[in-house]
């Protein structure tokens, strides 16, 4: 047995075999698990050449069988109940099988995943290749994010009045020692500009300089991205990018809230977070949007301060001075300069 991702050789290897087989004369039959499930469905169509009886005696009974990407059909009582014939009269009388898979052994059919284990079986684990899952480096997307430092975040900046100058120093300071000594989520609210994603990057370079693991997604693109796995090309499968996201021991999602609201991408974003909430995984969330505007499921999350912290850094774009300001919230400002993480 064959498991790893997609992308990852199974399928190349598990051919290579039934064409050595078939290059010194011995047979050795091939198909996908969804093709052949259709397969046998066809045969009961009224002008089918080849009978049921028959074409299951030829699987069951092949010198060699090789089932390709096992796990991926549609899981319907018909075709669990044939697999499991198929296995199980393979397995009574000891036929060379070979089975490829992306899903983990242990979220197989338990009638299935108990003949794979048995002394019958060889389990081969192929490791994920390099994708833009990058634990302690950036990806090269993200030239741009690997300059933001603590040491370049400017603060001070002189044309700020001496309120919002104020605010972004406090959220800097709130920044530096929530990287020091992660706990709990951060979500750092304001318009386009104000520096919310440096301090997050700036987060990450600091967390990659202690040598700890950290993720940074841009939401969009972390959408489109995810979307891309149902391709047959995808070098990832769909359910190993999510729980890679998911389960990420730290976590930033910037430009939150920028995405397109479709029910499909609300549904990922509430999946990844519900899974970090419940979890207590460490996110920093950056978003340009006011948190009553997202989705109740989502911003109950954020909001909740047995968790999260919500800073709004007031300071306008520093790019250019076409941004509103939009005034200082006394409460979050208090927050901010005595927080949970560290002194006044």
């Amino acid at each position: 047995m064959l498991v790893g991702p997609s992308g990852s050789g199974k399928t190349y290897l598990a051919a290579a075999i039934a064409n050595e087989r078939i290059k010194h004369g011995q047979p050795a039959f091939f198909q996908t698990v969804p093709d052949l499930l259709d397969h046998l469905r066809s045969t009961f169509a009224p002008g089918s050449e080849l009978p049921y009886d028959e074409l299951f005696e030829q699987v069951r009974n092949a010198p060699l069988l090789i089932l390709d990407d096992l796990g991926i059909q549609a899981g319907s009582p018909w075709a669990k109940e044939k697999l499991d014939q198929l296995l199980n009269y393979r397995f009574i009388h000891e036929l060379p099988t070979v089975i490829t898979t992306s899903l983990p052994v242990d979220k197989l059919d338990d009638r299935i995943r108990t003949r794979l284990l048995s002394r019958l079986s060889q389990i081969f684990i192929f490791e994920e290749k390099s994708s833009s899952l990058q634990e302690y480096a950036w990806p090269a997307a993200f030239e741009l994010q690997k300059t933001m430092l603590f040491s370049n975040f400017d603060f001070k900046r002189l044309n700020l009045p001496a309120a919002q100058r104020q605010n972004l120093e406090a959220a800097y300071q709130c920044a530096r020692q929530y990287a020091e000594s992660p706990d709990g989520w951060v979500v750092f609210q304001g318009v386009n500009g104000c520096g919310k994603t440096h301090l997050a990057a700036a987060i990450i370079n600091y967390r990659y300089e202690q040598k700890k693991p950290a993720l940074f997604i841009v939401v969009p693109d972390f959408l489109g991205y995810l979307r891309s796995t149902f391709s047959p090309d995808s070098k990832i499968s769909y359910d190993r990018y999510l729980e890679a996201v998911q389960q990420a021991p730290f976590l930033v999602l910037d430009d939150f809230g920028e995405q397109a609201a479709t029910p499909w991408a609300q549904e990922k974003l509430y999946q990844v977070l519900n899974y970090r909430y419940n979890a207590r995984l460490s996110t920093v969330i950056t978003t340009s949007s006011s948190l009553d505007e997202l989705e109740a499921r989502i911003s109950s999350r954020l909001v909740d301060p047995k968790i999260s912290m919500v800073i709004n850094i007031t300071a306008p774009d520093y790019r250019g001075d076409t941004c509103s300001n939009p005034g200082v919230n006394k409460n979050t400002f208090r927050r901010l300069k005595k927080n949970k993480w560290g002194q006044d």
